[in-house]
């Protein structure tokens, strides 16, 4: 346990070479183990009895296949572009520092999971825990971005086409994510509700959605 914490510490302060393939199965156990740990307190909004139980541990599951899942469908794209710009040779490097990055966001996340829980203490309204949990979201993923482009810097200095390869992937991640979280809502549950792994109309738009509910909000805000 205590090398654990030696780890996660040198992990956070960077003192340690994201490039050595030992490293790998130790992020990839990070990652999972801190995203199923957030999701399950991110799922246990509300009173707690069986229902919720279930919430919890589906929330736990839903927040690392959201990372997951999302990280292999870019894969593909992330790929050619590397081909295409002339850095196939590097591409390995480039997903190593996107899973270290990615491994922060699932720590940030961790860090912040007893704030998430004093906000449940606090509040009982099921909307203001949707959007504290995107609060959350965002800043463990604004970290990660920092720490992203911390790893990603001397590599830009070497090769300044990495800098447009990892725009690319940012714009490209977000959108998937966003999308498969869509799909894989509810990731808290309303209160009162039967616990269910997917909602029947899960496999919609997220965008579409968005597109029609600011055209909702537009139609209520015109006299």
């Amino acid at each position: 346990m205590i090398n654990l914490f030696i780890w996660v510490d040198r992990f956070l302060r960077r003192s340690w070479d994201y490039r050595a393939a030992s490293q790998f199965l130790k992020l990839l156990a990070c990652q999972t183990i801190a995203a199923f740990s957030y999701g399950v307190v991110m799922g246990s909004f509300g009173e707690w009895d069986t229902n919720r139980l279930c919430y919890a541990l589906y929330a736990g599951v839903k927040v690392p296949l959201l990372f997951w899942v999302s990280f292999t469908l870019c894969l593909p794209v992330f790929f050619i572009l590397h081909a295409q710009a002339g850095l196939h040779a590097e591409f390995v490097d480039s997903i190593r520092a996107i899973v270290a990055a990615q491994t922060a966001l699932t720590l940030v996340l961790l860090t912040l999971a007893p704030v998430t829980w004093l906000w449940y203490l606090s509040v009982d309204h099921y909307s203001s825990a949707i959007l504290f949990n995107g609060l959350m979201f965002a800043i463990a993923s604004f970290t990660a971005h920092y720490y992203l482009m911390h790893l990603y810097r001397p590599r830009i200095k070497q090769h300044p086409r990495h800098r447009i390869l990892l725009l690319i992937w940012i714009g490209l991640y977000l959108f998937v994510a966003i999308q498969f979280a869509w799909v894989l809502r509810p990731f808290i549950g309303a209160p009162d509700t039967v616990a269910e792994f997917f909602r029947t109309e899960s496999w919609g738009n997220a965008y579409v959605a968005l597109v029609r509910l600011l055209f909702a909000s537009s139609a209520k805000a015109t006299p």
